[in-house]
């Protein structure tokens, strides 16, 4: 039984909500350096889904997106330089290198769409719906 599961062995609807087959949101996370990975949240509305990544402290050029077959991976390496005059004494925090890799359906995203921006510490990827899975509103049909 899962821990988000209630005592009765009855999924909650956040399981419910998870084990769709529209978007499969598991995902492989990997930090090299033994250090926390970067805490995302993800959303949706009528037209696309959006990942948004916290990584504070970073460039939008130390992160890498990449879309293969049905897998859209975030990783980051970074490569700090020591200074010769100082050591650390203390060092709780890093994102020296992490990867978090998400499963997506490819015939629910537009693939040639995807666009993201680094802003305030926030890695925001936008994943546009197709057309054809996008809720349509209702259609008053006239009668004759």
């Amino acid at each position: 039984m899962t821990p988000t599961r209630l005592a009765t062995g009855f999924p909650t609807l956040l399981d419910r909500f998870f084990e769709g087959d529209v978007m499969d949101w598991a995902n492989s996370n990997y930090s090299s350096t033994n250090t926390s990975l970067p805490r995302v949240n993800i959303r949706e509305n009528s037209d696309e889904f959006t990942i948004e990544v916290a990584a504070p402290g970073m460039k939008k050029e130390d992160f890498y997106i990449n879309l293969e077959n049905d897998q859209l991976t975030v990783s980051s390496e970074v490569n700090e330089s020591e200074n010769e005059n100082e050591r650390y004494l203390r060092r709780e925090y890093s994102f020296q290198s992490f990867q978090r890799t998400f499963n997506i359906a490819e015939n629910v995203i537009n693939g040639e769409k995807i666009s993201a921006a680094y802003n305030d510490g926030i890695l925001k990827i936008s994943l546009p719906k197709k057309d054809e899975v996008k809720p349509r509103p209702p259609k008053q049909i006239s009668i004759k």
